[in-house]
């Protein structure tokens, strides 16, 4: 006969583990804020089949190279490009040392807030913005400018620092591939040095990982002080064709994976898709209006048009977010139950 005490402590540890191992299961489980969809399958599926030594698609560590865009498919871009919004403020902060700019467009715009005159500007008025305030100082003191203006602004729709508007299903996507012996890069149309001043602090990425667009610079020894000086020319686009360009130049491997969210990104994945053994080619499809933003093909911000429909006819993977994620943001409720 079995002591009830006994029995009790039985009972007990039984309910426990009841309780518990779902959720170790699910702790230990790649993608967690990922439904068991299409998604979530096909990029589990991909890395087990490169890094089984026992696979045909096996891939050595070295050449386990993983590519992502940053706008929009890292971090959200709505309701304009975090950089641009940087730009802006500091416009802002700084036009007490250039007066002229109170008369002078599209600064005049800026300091306004005149979005009718600042969209007439067009292109080259914004290029004039973003040069004025990524130019004309050294790389320290424009690290120094973006890491203050991380700390400070905050994001005109959840009132969150725009460091917290970042994606949980991707942070997990690239811990997991880095757990895999994958090397991780953002090569993103935004500044390199912008991004730079967040990106190993958010997403685990380190500076040699990022690439961007770059910005003319000259060495200078002044004062017994050696620098780098950034000038408002642009060196490289990395957008649309450049972002090949870069990949080619700056990691010398083209990657078996790579993942976007726009047509600006359609290039990259041409370039990974076009190398040999197993590729993944991903996108994710803003379709959330509830929860983030639901936009494609007409949008001024990440259009994602032409890549879609290359993406569908060649079969490479297509998040949808709305229903593919249980989660958006870190700072969202862990979900445990499947998005419907």
């Amino acid at each position: 006969m079995i002591n009830p005490l006994l029995r009790r402590q039985r009972f007990g540890l039984a309910l426990l583990l009841t309780l518990v191992l779902p959720l170790l299961a699910q702790a230990n489980e790649p993608l967690p804020s990922w439904n068991d969809g299409p998604a979530k399958k096909s990029i589990i599926e991909f890395v087990q089949a490169v890094t089984d030594q026992s696979s045909k698609d096996f891939v050595k560590p070295a050449d386990r190279i993983a590519v992502f865009d940053n706008d929009g498919t890292l971090w959200s871009e709505q309701p304009a490009y975090f950089e641009l919004l940087f730009a802006f403020d500091e416009v802002k902060r700084s036009a007490a040392q250039h007066p002229e700019w109170k008369t002078t467009q599209p600064f005049k715009a800026v300091l306004e807030n005149d979005h009718k005159a600042l969209a007439a500007s067009g292109m080259e008025g914004l290029l004039q913005i973003v040069g004025a305030t990524h130019g004309g100082m050294t790389t320290e003191a424009f690290d120094d400018y973006a890491k203050t203006w991380f700390s400070q602004a905050r994001h005109p729709k959840t009132g969150k620092p725009y460091t917290e508007m970042i994606f949980q299903p991707m942070l997990e996507m690239l811990d997991y591939l880095r757990s895999q012996n994958f090397k991780t890069y953002i090569v993103s149309g935004g500044d390199t040095g912008f991004m730079r001043a967040f990106a190993e602090k958010v997403y685990g990425i380190p500076p040699e990982q990022v690439i961007g667009t770059t910005f003319v610079t000259s060495y200078q020894f002044k004062d017994g002080k050696a620098s780098i000086v950034r000038t408002p020319k642009v060196a490289h686009n990395d957008d649309g064709p450049g972002k090949p360009v870069s990949i080619d130049a700056v990691i010398g491997r083209r990657p078996i994976l790579a993942f976007g969210n726009s047509d600006g990104d359609l290039q990259m994945l041409q370039w990974t898709a076009a190398g040999p053994g197993k590729r993944l080619m991903g996108l994710v499809h803003h379709t959330d209006a509830k929860r983030e933003w639901a936009y494609d093909r007409q949008s001024n911000i990440g259009r994602l048009d032409k890549a879609l429909d290359e993406a569908n006819s060649r079969g490479w993977t297509v998040v949808d977010m709305a229903s593919e994620w249980r989660r958006i943001y870190p700072f969202d409720p862990p979900a445990t139950e499947q998005v419907q």
